[in-house]
């Protein structure tokens, strides 16, 4: 994967590109390492989209329904962020990029990681059409790696930097239901970092709500 495919200029066209991928499924070069369904990319975005979510990869659930965090992680992620659903949904405002597009299928503990095609492949195009300065949220070590590997190894030393990386860019750990051991383990994450999550993101929903 040394080029990187053609795509066209605006949003619309290369969202369009990226739904049609079956990089995984049609390249030769790992034919034993292919999803274990039919590619349903997952994505959305626009122009205007000033709030960037970068996560992970969709759920069995999401692969379903092609809609983006809609499971017990999304509402989870919906609370800290303290939008409405809305909100979250509204594509002119919010972008959701996840690092793998499609549903990577099932591991020994949750799901697989994401596949390693997606962001190398299609991440840069669709960044360099989105506003230059917008929000971006890194959800778990994936996403932190690649955007902010400077933060550390751990998604625990990169959410224990959070305040470094405001008011630019906010640092999260994954919302799952698997985490709450982390949760638990780390209580200055809900006491300190949620508050100012949330004071964050205050300062753009109303524009989201009237925009």
């Amino acid at each position: 994967m040394d080029e990187q495919p053609r795509t066209s200029h605006d949003v619309p066209s290369l969202l369009n590109t990226i739904r049609a991928c079956r990089i995984c499924r049609d390249e030769p070069w790992q034919p034993s390492n292919q999803l274990p369904h039919e590619p349903r990319p997952i994505v959305r975005a626009s122009a205007t989209a000033r709030v960037v979510i970068i996560g992970q990869a969709p759920g069995r659930k999401v692969h379903e329904s092609g809609v983006p965090w809609d499971d017990a992680s999304g509402a989870r992620l919906r609370t800290w962020l303290g939008m409405t659903a809305e909100q979250f949904y509204d594509e002119a405002q919010v972008a959701i990029v996840p690092m793998g597009f499609c549903y990577p299928g099932k591991a020994k503990s949750g799901d697989a990681p994401p596949r390693k095609e997606c962001a190398p492949t299609w991440h840069d195009p669709l960044m360099s059409l989105l506003p230059a300065d917008r929000l971006t949220i890194l959800i778990g070590r994936y996403a932190q790696q690649r955007y902010l590997p400077q933060a550390g190894s751990s998604v625990t030393q990169a959410v224990g930097r959070w305040a470094e990386f405001l008011p630019a860019t906010i640092v999260l750990p994954h919302p799952s239901p698997r985490n709450i051991g982390w949760f638990k383990a780390n209580p200055w994450f809900e006491q300190e970092t949620i508050p100012a999550v949330q004071a964050r993101m205050a300062q753009l929903t109303d524009g989201i709500t009237r925009g």
